[in-house]
């Protein structure tokens, strides 16, 4: 059996377990040896639908020593006047990037791909089955808890009949041309991209259906825009969120009221929206999505037949030659938690939510600049991703613990104001403090973010 020593072995070669390694790589003289399934780093963007991108700008997404995409704005297109989106593509490039020339390239770094960690150091090569133990001198690092589900490789649970069409989004590109009838199937992001990529490539908004199980919130993106440009937008929005969050009495009034200050969407005016998983589109790809007014919600689906389509809360009608498109894949990550730093493990999670990156970053971080793991996780309570409203301000209790927390210790104060992937504290940086808007914005978030924070705990229990 071979075997070799590491200082940290890390399972997952995912985006999390990138950045967490590339922090490590510039905090550490440490060896650090990644392990995954897949035959190349990147994780789930290896396998994306060609149309996908980003949630977020490019600007605050990767690994902190490497940046993604151009830095630009761009000038068409539904994400017109925003920072770039990199696609799936640039994206699994640029990670690509990350292990071939920063990574490897450090002699400090060893990859081992089609490889699965058996537990212990114990790895298989999957290929060969070949055995390789590994000595960690210091910690096992798990980076697979934020994996979600990928539409290509997710198993349905659901029935279709051998004579209906029902394909991943993936296939949508080079299938779309042979109907003239499509059904998504899904609420989440993908099914979103899924239903714009069609708008956007020549169909008619009544040659959609959309099986909504359940309608979602969705964030505005201007809200998430990190450059002082956008300090009305993001730092404004912050403190709209909290006055929402002060003087909301239910989970429906603060729903309300983070709709009526423009930082949260619907699809439809007249339909309560009942999930939050964090989707962030614009103004315009909005008013796309509104175009199709064939919308079910009638629960989950359930079979598939050529002219019938079955869900929980009943059964409709369908076309024969319909194309469906799963976009049902669990996008949720972790919804439970664990304590981050544990004797000789560490489960990478979000210290701040919808921020896998920069969480695992600041992880890495955290892990080379403190003794104790009592020390360690004082700074990093991990915060679950969200499912409803309410679980929602259940997971911005400890994200603003940790950012209060963060804020009072001088070395991570400064480490977050140069990391790239704080996609928040860079348009306070960038605008002029004197400024009497800037001041008065300012003043109001640090005005109302105790009563706000009160306020969020005693919703999060109701």
């Amino acid at each position: 059996m071979d075997s070799f020593e590491t200082d940290y072995l890390i399972t997952g070669a995912g985006a999390s377990g990138l950045a967490f390694a590339d922090t490590l790589l510039d905090e550490t003289d440490a060896h650090i040896t990644l392990v995954d399934r897949r035959d190349k780093p990147g994780g789930h963007w290896n396998e994306a639908y060609p149309f996908v991108r980003l949630h977020q700008p490019s600007s605050y997404y990767g690994v902190s020593s490497l940046s993604l995409g151009r830095g630009s704005i761009d000038q068409s297109g539904l994400n017109q006047g925003y920072e770039e989106l990199a696609s799936g593509q640039e994206v699994a490039n640029y990670f690509h990037t990350v292990m071939r020339d920063r990574l490897l390239q450090s002699g400090r770094v060893r990859f081992l791909p089609m490889s699965e960690h058996l537990g212990n150091g114990e790895i298989r090569q999957l290929l060969s089955n070949k055995i390789t133990q590994i000595d960690v001198r210091r910690r096992f690092v798990d980076a697979r808890l934020l994996e979600n589900g990928i539409p290509l490789t997710h198993k349905r649970n659901f029935h279709v009949s051998a004579d209906v069409a029902c394909i991943p989004p993936n296939f949508l590109p080079g299938k779309a041309h042979l109907h003239r009838s499509f059904t998504i199937l899904g609420a989440g992001k993908t099914a979103m991209d899924s239903v714009l990529w069609l708008l956007e490539n020549g169909a008619d908004s009544n040659q959609i259906r959309w099986v909504v199980p359940r309608d979602p919130w969705m964030i505005n993106r201007a809200f998430t825009q990190p450059s002082g440009a956008f300090y009305q937008e993001s730092y404004g929005g912050t403190m709209r969120q909290m006055e929402a969050v002060k003087e909301a009495t239910s989970i429906d009034d603060l729903a309300d009221r983070m709709e009526t200050a423009n930082l949260w969407m619907r699809l439809d005016p007249t339909v309560r929206p009942s999930i939050m998983h964090g989707p962030t589109v614009s103004m315009a790809e909005l008013g796309r999505l509104r175009e199709v007014t064939d919308i079910i919600r009638m629960g989950h689906v359930e079979t598939i037949e050529p002219n019938l389509l079955k869900l929980v809360g009943g059964t409709c009608s369908a076309k024969r030659d319909t194309l469906y498109i799963d976009c049902t894949a669990r996008a949720l990550g972790h919804t439970d938690t664990w304590p981050i730093f544990n004797d000789d493990r560490i489960a990478l999670q979000m210290v701040r939510l919808y921020q896998p990156t920069f969480s695992a970053a600041l992880i890495a971080k955290i892990e080379t600049s403190f003794d104790s793991d009592k020390a360690k996780n004082a700074l990093a309570i991990p915060v679950p991703m969200t499912d409803t409203i309410q679980s929602w301000l259940v997971s911005q209790i400890p994200s603003s613990m940790n950012q209060l927390a963060w804020s009072q210790n001088p070395e991570i104060k400064a480490w977050i104001a140069l990391c790239r992937l704080d996609g928040f504290g860079r348009a306070g940086r960038e605008v002029d403090r004197t400024d009497p808007e800037v001041k008065a914005i300012y003043n109001r978030i640090r005005e109302v973010s105790m009563p706000a924070f009160a306020n969020m705990q005693k919703l999060a229990t109701t």
